[in-house]
């Protein structure tokens, strides 16, 4: 009995944190995912802007919502980790594995396959029907999510 009433204390854990984010993710005009990483990060080189590459990492995810795999574009200068001269997957990012359970909010895109991106902070920019203030979240074995890997603002700047 005790068995069963830590996997619904779980369960519950796990819903409230989805209820929660996917919320939050509605307030900020964006569209929430979340899902198991099917397929690990992988930098791709951007163009430039003022002199800031403006690089991504892919990963896949396989989304609780409709099963469906998508391609999450993470931009990088929005990761914490993320260092101008080093073209890498930023620290933060590079730990996400096979497996590991996330949670998104950001805009979806059909070409070349379903996809979301603008998982980052929108820099104080509201959106009206376009971009959303978005996030990365990893979710724990609890339940529940953690802090915005897309949530650094160093590069605000070169948006303005």
């Amino acid at each position: 009995m005790k068995r069963w009433i830590g996997i619904l204390s779980l369960c519950l854990a796990a819903g409230a944190a989805w209820a929660d984010d996917a919320a939050v993710c509605a307030a900020h005009q964006g569209t929430y995912l979340s899902g198991e990483v099917v397929h690990g990060p992988k930098f791709t080189h951007g163009r430039f802007r003022r002199g800031v590459e403006l690089s991504h990492t892919h990963l896949k995810l396989r989304a609780d919502q409709d099963g469906k795999v998508y391609d999450v574009a993470v931009d990088n200068v929005f990761v914490a980790g993320y260092r101008r001269d080093t073209p890498a997957v930023p620290a933060g990012l590079n730990d996400i594995r096979q497996r590991d359970r996330l949670a998104l909010c950001g805009e979806l895109y059909t070409r070349g396959g379903p996809g979301i991106h603008f998982v980052h902070a929108s820099c104080g920019q509201r959106s009206n029907g376009g971009r959303p203030d978005g996030f990365i979240k990893k979710i724990g074995p609890n339940g529940k999510s953690g802090d915005n890997l897309g949530g650094a603002t160093a590069y605000c700047p070169l948006f303005k």
